[in-house]
């Protein structure tokens, strides 16, 4: 075999070396005048490495972002000229790693994005998503990538590689496949259309429905109007009010932490009326902000671009990857659990119709009725009404009940930190560490609502964890945002049992963010298996041996009673046959708008209508979402994939069962737990790994019977 290259290769590989020179040797350039004091340009210096939130302006956000797409864009190339031949080293583990200046910059963007906006970052969203979905569609597009990728996947079975590099070398290819690599090039060029503008779509309908939740309130000027309302829901709409200038006045807000108290105790019905179908009417009002025609647009996008991959529908699209494989069988399972829902959400409204009839309202009861008539029931059957858990659920309660069962579960403790910048003031940071004291990462808690912050609940990271070419772990900053009941100037924040459920679950996503364990930087995890570390700590909220752990009265510190615990497991089942129907009714929604093919123009609110109609829903329910504020399908990552939270809740149920049959706290359980799901999400496939835990496939029983549609 002749070992002297040829001049031709010779070339190639000294156009190579010269690519990995320009990458190697960027850093020790003198920075140019607008990049020298930018923090993204330069290493971040702070404890931990975490962003300099204190230095970073906006004007940073837009040559950074240019610049990790040069960065990242050269990284590609050097790839993509490597004479060697393809090799898992030199192509899917280099593909792995690139990208990660701009990963960095896009992370501290992305969270002030959702949680501390402002009209000029949403200039510059308008500037930078365009440029970052060129870029993305010229990586997964790139002909010679690709070519080099589909050489080490065909060979796959005869490279000796290890569990995850298989799974990850699968995936990227599958990944590449899905974004269109297999496409003629007038077909690529249709794809990169379709994705450049969707993103602009899905971006300017988040921004629209920020605007129509910040503009949509109802302010109370007489004081008879506020009959029936707790004095801390007063109180803190008398501060919301402040806030807003109007001293003397009292505002509710369509966030679900002003409405909700507002819909289930104000006696004046027809106020209910007004704030409900403000929060109903969210980007629906005709004017600047009205998101109808957005997603007629998203709609006709995204199902062209399914039919340009081969896929009958977007639902076809999404669906396949997930482990549920199939729109006809997500349909067939939310269907199934609709019937048993329905069924007990017109026994619900037969009994709170007749607290209405007693009590001569000489009404039929309206969504906006029922939370109100709810209420007096759950008081009726279970003498318990949600004023009374609140003072045992403060905010801090709350956030050290999380930190104990992790303890308890993990080992993990948490220290709080008080020298970590921040994007707000009231973001606090933990650090989180091993029972023998080994950092594991980082916890952000930003908890309350303001005019700058996306409604909802979520968890997120600044920096997932990695391993660098050294094998150093790089340890991730994670994040949890909500939308909370606030403190007064007379109270702490004190929860309802819905928001402790809440935080515990994006607790459950940090700590997937905070355990993971993966060798490389791409993970997959199935939209569907997204939700169970964060819903299976759900299960924990109201057992009364955790209970007496973290529940105590704000003012006196009192455990909460074992009468009122007895109380609030009794009304476990109360009003599931509302949450599942509105629940069901949006992802069953959701799932019509991706597998229907419209042949003709339509309008919005009919088809929803339609739907709703077809379905059976009552009249006295409305899906969780409407079609115009559906954060979740049309400017989030839930597209056909709204369904998760319930298919995951057979997961969630089953898994918890579990640590029912052999302790609440069991170590082993909790050890297996997070070996098998956690330290391997997104690494592994992930039914695999449930089964590993396991020790076989889920079963729905559990879920059917958490939900009260079977006995017990």
């Amino acid at each position: 075999m002749n070992s002297i290259m040829p001049r031709k290769a010779w070339s190639k590989f000294f156009t190579f070396l010269l690519l990995l020179a320009a990458i190697l040797f960027l850093p020790v350039r003198p920075l140019p005048a607008q990049e020298k004091d930018n923090p993204f340009f330069s290493a971040y210096n702070t404890p931990f490495e975490v962003p300099p939130f204190d230095r970073i302006k906006n004007e940073h956000f837009l040559p950074a972002i240019k610049k990790g797409i040069e960065l990242h864009q050269a990284e590609i190339e050097a790839i993509v000229n490597n004479p060697q031949p393809p090799t898992f080293e030199n192509t899917i583990l280099a593909f792995d790693r690139s990208g990660k200046f701009l990963e960095r910059v896009q992370a501290v963007f992305g969270v002030l994005q959702s949680s501390h906006t402002s009209p000029e970052l949403q200039k510059i969203a308008e500037q930078t998503t365009p440029l970052v979905s060129q870029h993305r569609s010229n990586i997964y597009l790139n002909e010679k990538l690709f070519s080099r990728i589909k050489a080490v996947y065909d060979r796959k079975a005869r490279l000796k590689l290890g569990p995850e590099e298989k799974f990850l070398l699968e995936k990227i290819y599958q990944d590449f496949v899905r974004a269109g690599a297999l496409l003629g090039p007038e077909d690529k060029e249709k794809l990169r259309r379709i994705n450049s503008e969707l993103s602009m779509l899905t971006l300017r309908f988040g921004n629209n429905v920020l605007q129509e939740t910040n503009s949509s309130r109802l302010v109370i000027e007489n004081p008879k109007h506020l009959a029936g309302l707790p004095q801390n829901v007063i109180d803190s709409a008398a501060e919301t009010a402040r806030k807003m200038g109007l001293e003397g006045k009292w505002v509710f807000t369509t966030q679900v932490p002003s409405m909700i108290p507002f819909l289930t105790y104000a006696r004046n019905r027809e106020l209910r009326q007004r704030l409900y179908e403000a929060y109903l009417s969210r980007g629906d009002r005709y004017n600047e902000y009205d998101n109808k025609e957005i997603i007629k647009k998203i709609i006709a996008l995204r199902t062209e671009r399914a039919r340009l991959l081969g896929y009958p529908t977007f639902a076809h699209y999404t669906i396949e990857v997930n482990m549920a494989r199939t729109p006809e069988r997500v349909e067939e399972f939310l269907m199934e659990l609709w019937q048993y829902a329905l069924r007990r959400a017109r026994a619900e409204l037969a009994e709170m119709q007749q607290i209405a009839d007693e009590e001569g309202a000489g009404i039929k009861i309206a969504p906006w009725d029922w939370w109100y008539y709810a209420e007096k029931l759950r008081q009726r059957k279970y003498d318990l009404n949600d004023e009374e858990v609140r003072p045992y659920f403060s905010i801090d309660n709350v956030r050290d009940g999380m930190f104990t069962l992790a303890g308890l579960l993990y080992g993990l403790k948490f220290e709080k930190l008080n020298n970590i910048p921040v994007y707000h003031p009231e973001v606090e940071v933990y650090e989180v560490k091993e029972k023998n004291g080994q950092h594991v990462g980082l916890l952000y808690l930003d908890f309350f609502p303001r005019a700058t912050k996306r409604s909802g609940a979520w968890s997120g990271a600044i920096r997932r964890q990695s391993y660098d070419e050294k094998g150093k772990r790089i340890a991730p900053l994670a994040t949890i945002n909500c939308n909370f009941t606030r403190p007064t100037e007379k109270l702490p924040a004190l929860l309802s049992l819905t928001e402790v459920e809440t935080a515990f679950h994006e607790f459950g996503h940090a700590l997937a963010t905070l355990l993971s364990n993966g060798k490389y930087n791409n993970r997959f995890v199935p939209r569907d298996g997204v939700e169970l570390p964060s819903q299976i700590m759900e299960n924990w909220v109201t057992e009364p041996e955790f209970l007496k752990m973290y529940a105590r009265h704000y003012a006196t510190g009192e455990v909460i009673p074992d009468s009122l615990i007895t109380r609030i497991r009794n009304s476990s089942l109360f009003n599931q046959g509302f949450a599942s129907t509105e629940y069901l009714a949006a992802a069953l929604l959701d799932l019509h708008w991706h597998k229907t093919i419209f042949e003709e123009d339509y309008e919005v609110n009919d088809f929803e209508r339609q739907v709703l109609n077809k379905l059976g829903l009552i009249e006295a329910i409305a899906p969780r979402y409407r079609s115009t504020y559906f954060q979740h399908i049309f400017s989030g990552g839930y597209a056909a994939g709204y369904y998760v939270y319930i298919w995951a809740e057979v997961l969630d149920s089953d898994a918890f069962e579990a640590f029912k049959e052999r302790g609440l706290f069991d170590q082993p359980t909790a050890l297996k737990f997070r070996k098998e799901i956690l330290e391997k999400y997104g690494s592994a496939d992930f039914l695999t790994q449930y089964i590993k835990f396991r020790g076989r496939e889920p079963r729905k029983e559990p879920l059917l019977r958490k939900r009260g549609f079977i006995e017990q």
